[in-house]
């Protein structure tokens, strides 16, 4: 029988951990809805998964925090002491989550629902969990040894890069956000380990928290989108909402974690709300929607017209990138600011096999519908479209 896929609790992205503690700090009670989707077409149905997906989850819900992961979390410093007291006792609830096949479509469904703090954790496990089950299905030493051809062109890339590319004013830096959609643990394990290992000047650290601690990386990560849409249902004003998240953020972490997400109701709609407090309080902004390019220069106009020194923050970019990709935006911006590179499926799960495109999203807080109404119409998220066509609305955001 094979090992369990899910090696440790920490094996997740940082900013799970972040927004879980502004969530328990600032809404402990709040109880949320979250809903596995399959974006693109598979191979073979993934309700052929079922079995061994209940399986993985019943391990997952066996797992406590170790004592030496505990302690590297406490090291961090923007996580707080009761936080990791809250994890040493902190065990996943089977009864919180549920899968099963939709008899109409024959698709896969996912559903966890409960106290936000106790099923908000439950999505990357339950991403890569899938991802390693259905890869397990095909030629593993073919995909392998095709992963391992393309990641040494990866790397005798990055040092043909480092050789011609002309100085600018700041370095091109990358990390690793492949986790969620991963081959296997142990295929990104190896990726992780090389980087680090080969092109240390450009690789900068993961967002798998433990691998941050096994191979002695820095973890990278901010927050995600669910953090700011829980803010439509906690009793602002809805149009006040991402205003609500971003002092949330910026009171619980003083500082530090200072990447603000900026495509939950789209770029417009967000440069409106961060005003001259927020944008000097922020070290950045992160793109995960729409085209890049048009997306930074919104963010240097914007920075200008505050009359902030747009070298002094930074753009982060961790939509669907690879490294041909990420340079090419790197060339563009580095010498008007700082700029960072998330890349996650095209680092981890390079195999010559088609990835898959799932998700597991936010969709209803304290019994009320919430939405991602993203740049890109494909990443649009909401399963009311009442509340969707009112949040278009109070944002002026135009219907695709």
């Amino acid at each position: 029988m094979k090992q369990p896929i899910v090696r440790s609790l920490l094996e997740t992205d940082l900013y799970k951990f972040t927004m879980w503690q502004a969530l328990l700090h600032g809404h402990p009670n709040a109880h949320t809805e979250y809903e596995f989707v399959c974006r693109n077409q598979t191979a073979y149905p993934l309700t052929e998964l079922i079995e061994e997906i209940e399986r993985e989850l019943d391990h997952l819900c066996s797992m406590s925090f170790r004592d030496e992961e505990l302690d590297f979390l406490r090291a961090l410093r923007y996580i707080k002491s009761d936080f990791v007291d809250f994890l040493t006792v902190f065990r996943f609830q089977r009864k919180f989550i549920d899968v099963r096949a939709d008899a109409a479509s024959n698709t896969l469904v996912i559903h966890a629902a409960g106290p936000q703090v106790h099923v908000m954790g439950f999505e990357i496990y339950v991403l890569y969990i899938v991802n390693e089950l259905y890869f397990r299905r095909f030629d593993q030493d073919a995909a392998l040894a095709e992963g391992r051809q393309r990641l040494g062109a990866k790397i005798a890339l990055l040092k043909e890069f480092g050789q011609t590319e002309p100085q600018r004013l700041n370095p091109f830096e990358f990390s690793d956000f492949g986790v969620r959609r991963r081959f296997s643990g142990a295929w990104h394990d190896e990726v992780v380990q090389r980087l680090s290992r080969e092109v240390p000047e450009y690789f900068k650290g993961t967002s798998n928290v433990y691998q941050a601690m096994k191979f002695d990386l820095v973890p990278i990560g901010t927050m995600a989108h669910e953090y700011m849409q829980s803010f439509q249902a906690f009793g602002v004003r809805l149009r006040d909402f991402q205003k609500a998240s971003l002092e949330a953020w910026v009171q619980e972490y003083r500082g530090d974690l200072g990447v603000a997400l900026t495509d939950v109701v789209g770029m417009d709609a967000f440069l409106d709300d961060f005003d001259l407090y927020f944008a000097k309080l922020f070290d950045g902004l992160r793109h995960d929607s729409g085209d890049p390019v048009v997306w930074g220069e919104k963010a240097l106009a914007h920075y200008t017209a505050l009359r902030i020194d747009a070298k002094t923050k930074r753009l982060v970019f961790s939509d669907s990138l690879n490294l041909e990709k990420a340079m090419s935006l790197y060339r563009h911006f580095a010498d008007r600011i700082m700029t960072g590179f998330g890349i996650g499926t095209h680092l981890t799960n390079d195999v010559g096999l088609a990835p898959l495109n799932i998700v597991m999203k936010l969709v209803a807080c304290n019994g009320q519908s919430v939405a991602k109404l993203s740049d890109s119409p494909g990443k649009t998220v909401c399963k009311d479209e009442t509340f969707l066509a009112y949040l278009r609305q109070v944002f002026h955001h135009p219907a695709a």
